[in-house]
């Protein structure tokens, strides 16, 4: 697809399972791949209840402990420390998920310099999954 001049843009199905940090890295280190000139990527996800991060991806344990602390957190509405909440008629890990979405980044800028992602050595692109059942989320790629 193209977005406009010199600009190019797809679309990223990501797959989850419940909660949990799902990355992509791959995916978009291929669509980038052998681009000529020096751009810019930016990834947005188009949904309320999930985010997107560049985070460490060589221990699977960042994962599951920024996973954690954000469960204990912002916990389910059947916690009694959430009884304030109203949005509850999508299930107790809706608004909590909301909440964790208007905390964290739904858009993430990379350069790609030479047709690579100019990621650190220790870092992945992850969608960050905050509801309990599984889901497909789209994020949109646009390079410029």
């Amino acid at each position: 697809m193209t977005a406009g001049s010199g600009s190019e843009t797809t679309f990223f199905n990501i797959q989850t399972s419940g909660p949990g940090l799902y990355e992509f890295s791959d995916q978009v280190r291929i669509w980038a791949a052998g681009r000529s000139r020096d751009c810019l990527l930016t990834l947005f996800i188009q949904h309320t209840s999930a985010s997107l991060l560049i985070q460490e991806n060589a221990d699977p344990e960042v994962q599951s402990d920024l996973q954690n602390f954000f469960h204990r957190l912002v916990p389910p509405t059947t916690d009694p420390k959430m009884s304030y909440l109203t949005h509850t008629y999508e299930g107790p890990d809706d608004m909590p998920a909301h909440i964790k979405a208007a905390m964290l980044p739904v858009s993430l800028q990379i350069p790609v310099i030479s047709g690579a992602l100019s990621l650190g050595t220790w870092q992945g692109i992850y969608l960050f999954e905050h509801r309990d059942r599984p889901h497909t989320r789209k994020v949109v790629a646009l390079l410029q």
